[in-house]
């Protein structure tokens, strides 16, 4: 499963508003409902039981919120990048800037883990989260993600 199979344009966010790991979550949700069709409510409430076990927030200013949700068909990635760095509880207590949300379908099982795996190692290139920061726009930021992973 590569990332252009599990992201579409519109599930990309430049200017993630959020000031708390709350506000985050409840944004992303709110988007990812539009694009799935899925009631926000339900989605946010899988991220915030997620949370709750640990933290998605794996280092140098990034997080993998992500769980399995009733109803969706396939997995759905959504990025956002952070208007400003938010206190997300971070493994290494670095504010997030950059986030990859993935959800997958309740009996989802390899599927789910070989997405979680791929964007984790997306995401721990460094040189590559410094593009993502640096990215113009919403455009700009899927054609970074699309070529990386097809690299």
């Amino acid at each position: 499963m590569d990332i252009d199979e599990i992201i579409a344009p519109a599930a990309i966010m430049p200017g993630l508003k959020a000031a708390s790991k709350r506000q985050a979550l409840q944004e992303l949700a709110a988007r990812a409902a539009k694009l799935t069709g899925i009631d926000e409510r339900q989605i946010f409430n899988v991220l915030l039981e997620r949370e709750r076990l640990g933290t998605t927030g794996i280092g140098q200013g990034v997080a993998i919120p992500h769980g399995k949700v009733e109803g969706l068909k396939r997995v759905v990635g959504l990025f956002a990048r952070a208007e400003r760095p938010i206190d997300f509880d971070a493994v290494d207590e670095v504010p997030v800037d950059l986030f990859f949300l993935l959800l997958a379908p309740a009996d989802a099982g390899a599927a789910h883990l070989k997405a979680l795996a791929q964007v984790s190692r997306l995401l721990r290139d460094a040189g590559f989260c410094e593009k993502l920061r640096g990215a113009a726009n919403a455009d700009a930021l899927a054609a970074l993600l699309i070529r990386k992973a097809a690299a």
